[in-house]
């Protein structure tokens, strides 16, 4: 049931409380018409009952009372709207009456003045089958079609073997379903204006607080949310506002801590570096430059992942034109990398940071699958670079812990050829920074594919 009502209520907020309450009012306006229109309806009929009960005496016994030359124009004179009154020689049908119908005449008999009881009074309140047969009397009674009908025709016997036939039309307007919509409609209208306009200082504040956090989840800064709205609504962007403030600081701080540690470790690397320059022994030297050069790559690299992602500011890029720039790059050095030509393809992004995530997945699989093939395509609303290696690809439960800081796999990589083991962990941190991601997966024709997915600008804003 719960699962029913999800797909079928509107996804906001906001939507579902104004269906919400639109609904609460139709089913409100639904019992109060009901009541009310069997409770009118029962009203209306008794005194339409009783009037056309002492209209059609009160006739009988002004024609009684009145020469039977004169009858013919009076009745015609009385015939008007919903009445129509009719002299006849016919006698009425044999049709037993109903209860009701019975009660109805017995009344009508005893309003008539004595001298006019003169034999059966008769009583048929007609409607449904019983009118199908006869349009042309409803519409002489002024009845429209789309309405439903009911009539009532009393027969009471006059002197001079003659008969009064009085015919009323039993309706009262349209038909309360009818009346009822309209109602409802009313209803419906303004009270959806009004939860509009109340709503609005709910869901607004709400929607600002989702889109601040989803912008800082895609790794953007949070911009301020204005401090309005509901009590709770209010506490809530206080609280956020109070969260991001906390964090830009921390964030901020580090940055700070960030630099002075670099420069703190480069500044003695430098120094032993030229130091090295006094050292006789030749094979001592190299060997301790190396030892140096590590050094200095594995403090970047530390540098590197430490930071993470956020510390550019996002720009509108060609992503085509920057991959196949970093490819251009990597030719130049002799490395065997190759890239297919692409479309413009426009993303929302920190380029530096994109740049040295694919340069990272490239040379990786320049280094440990013999050659690089770069391709670019849309996936879904999100950016894809896919890069193919012809290496040994990775055992399946590695997939996942290659991007750990510092892991590193033993099989495919060695002191000499491989890194700190902190190229992956920056590669993810800068998907992730991105609102995107970075997945590995083995080839069925052998090697490794690196697939660098990240969302196109208008999910990235």
């Amino acid at each position: 049931m719960n699962r029913w009502l999800s797909s079928w209520l509107p996804r906001t907020l906001a939507a579902q409380l104004i269906v919400t309450t639109v609904i609460a009012v139709i089913l409100s306006n639904f019992a109060v018409a009901a009541w009310f229109t069997a409770t009118h309806n029962r009203l209306i009929r008794a005194q339409l009952m009783d009037r056309v009960v002492d209209r059609a005496a009160s006739a009988a016994g002004l024609l009684d009372s009145i020469a039977p030359s004169e009858r013919q124009r009076v009745t015609n004179t009385m015939s008007a709207g919903p009445w129509r009154f009719e002299l006849t020689t016919r006698r009425p049908g044999a049709a037993v009456m109903t209860s009701v119908e019975a009660g109805l005449a017995a009344r009508v008999r005893a309003d008539l003045p004595a001298a006019s009881r003169h034999g059966l009074v008769t009583v048929r309140i007609l409607h449904g089958s019983d009118l199908r047969a006869h349009p042309g009397r409803l519409r002489r009674l002024g009845h429209p079609r789309r309405i439903p009908a009911r009539v009532m025709r009393i027969t009471i016997p006059l002197n001079n073997d003659r008969r009064l036939v009085t015919t009323f039309l039993l309706h009262a307007g349209p038909p309360w379903p009818l009346a009822f919509v309209y109602g409802v409609l009313v209803a419906v209208l303004s009270a959806a204006v009004v939860a509009a306009f109340a709503i609005r200082r709910v869901a607004r504040p709400l929607s600002q607080l989702t889109s601040a956090a989803s912008m800082v989840a895609h790794g953007g800064e949070a911009p301020r949310l204005e401090e309005s709205g509901p009590q709770d609504m209010r506490r809530a962007a206080q609280a956020f506002n109070a969260m991001t403030e906390q964090v830009r600081r921390m964030l901020e701080s580090q940055r700070q801590l960030l630099s002075a540690v670099g420069h703190d470790l480069r500044t003695p690397l430098t120094a032993m570096r030229i130091s090295t320059e006094f050292i006789d022994d030749d094979e001592v030297r190299e060997r301790i430059e190396k030892n140096l050069d590590e050094l200095r790559a594995l403090t970047d690299a530390v540098l590197s992942a430490a930071r993470g992602a956020g510390w550019e500011k996002r720009r509108r890029i060609d992503l085509a034109a920057l991959v196949e720039s970093v490819c251009a790059d990597l030719e130049d050095m002799g490395l065997a990398v190759s890239c297919h030509q692409h479309a413009a393809m426009t993303v929302l992004c920190r380029p530096n940071e994109i740049r040295r995530a694919v340069r990272n997945l490239l040379e990786n699989a320049v280094t440990y699958g013999g050659s690089a093939e770069l391709s670019l395509s849309e996936e879904n609303g999100m950016a894809a670079v896919r890069i193919d290696d012809h290496g040994p690809g990775i055992s399946p439960q590695d997939l996942e812990r290659v991007f750990e800081p510092f892991v590193r796999l033993e099989d495919s990589r060695s002191h000499e050829t491989g890194g700190a083991g902190l190229g992956l962990t920056l590669v993810k941190t800068i998907a992730e920074g991105h609102g995107g991601s970075i997945t590995l997966q083995n080839r069925p024709q052998g090697g490794l594919s690196a697939i660098l997915r990240l969302p196109r600008e208008a999910e990235a804003a």
